[in-house]
């Protein structure tokens, strides 16, 4: 019988995403995953639908696991079961719970081998997300290959100081909130210009899915991408002097910083 090598405590969207990426690989059989979730509902669920060990027992859950993946809300941390101490000793630990650091996280497990805390983002429940992550202490060869094996199904991830986490929360964690909120003000724009809902929903979502893949497939500028774009004295000219007169950078910039100073103040909560 194959005894599970990967627990999950927690059996939400990014749990689900990492499982089902790892399966698809084939990386781990279903029956290598084990998960548990706070109600059974989700893990029963996740378990049904992939083939993994639903397993509300957290001491046989991490009897023969050698990573643990903390998937769980992040204000549920507080009443984790004081168990997970020596439950995950000699483990690794990876944290997705926003805002808790790797300090926090040591509280909660000691004697973890290691403990990784990442930041996803929403894009990452489709594969297409950017996880920044930082290890308590460096990572010997095997556990970094099996987390950037986790973290792959989740899209692209960056090793960085935990120092610069706060501000990829607000860049890279809040982006997907801010990105979805120029796409409504697109959207209502294009109502206020005579389009109805539906076209003007279709058009804007369509173009930010277009610029973003040209952005990113030729590799230039934002600046020289929007050059070719802007014709002398023409419309999309006068449009970008009405985002300059309003201060747009300005403002995404006081966003940005706006969301790190906060997500700091969560971190030492």
């Amino acid at each position: 019988m194959i005894s599970p090598k990967l627990a999950f405590l927690g059996a939400g969207n990014l749990a689900s995403a990492i499982i089902r990426g790892l399966l698809e690989k084939k990386l781990y059989a279903p029956a290598e995953i084990a998960c548990t979730s706070k109600s059974g509902v989700t893990a029963k669920k996740l378990a049904a639908d992939t083939g993994v060990i639903c397993e509300s027992d957290l001491s046989r859950l991490l009897a023969t696991a050698d990573i643990v993946v903390v998937a769980f809300k992040p204000q549920s941390l507080a009443d984790a079961d004081p168990r997970l101490a020596e439950l995950t000793k000699g483990k690794l630990v990876v944290s997705l719970l926003a805002g808790k650091t790797t300090a926090t996280l040591a509280r909660s497990f000691p004697h973890a081998r290691n403990l990784v805390r990442t930041m996803p983002n929403t894009p990452a429940a489709i594969g297409a997300g950017v996880t920044s992550y930082t290890a308590l202490a460096p990572l010997n060869a095997s556990d970094r290959a099996a987390l950037s094996a986790m973290l792959d199904a989740l899209g692209i991830h960056l090793e960085v100081d935990e120092s610069q986490l706060d501000a990829l929360t607000a860049l890279g964690g809040s982006g997907p909130a801010f990105l979805f909120e120029y796409v409504a003000a697109m959207r209502e724009a294009g109502i206020a210009a005579g389009l109805t809902p539906e076209i003007s929903l279709q058009v804007a979502l369509e173009t930010t899915l277009g610029a973003a893949r040209l952005l990113a497939r030729t590799g230039e500028s934002p600046e020289i991408l929007r050059n070719k774009v802007t014709s002398p004295n023409g419309s999309t000219f006068a449009g970008l002097q009405v985002l300059a007169a309003c201060g747009f950078r300005e403002t995404i910039k006081e966003t940005i910083l706006t969301s790190a100073r906060r997500a700091s103040e969560l971190s030492k909560a």
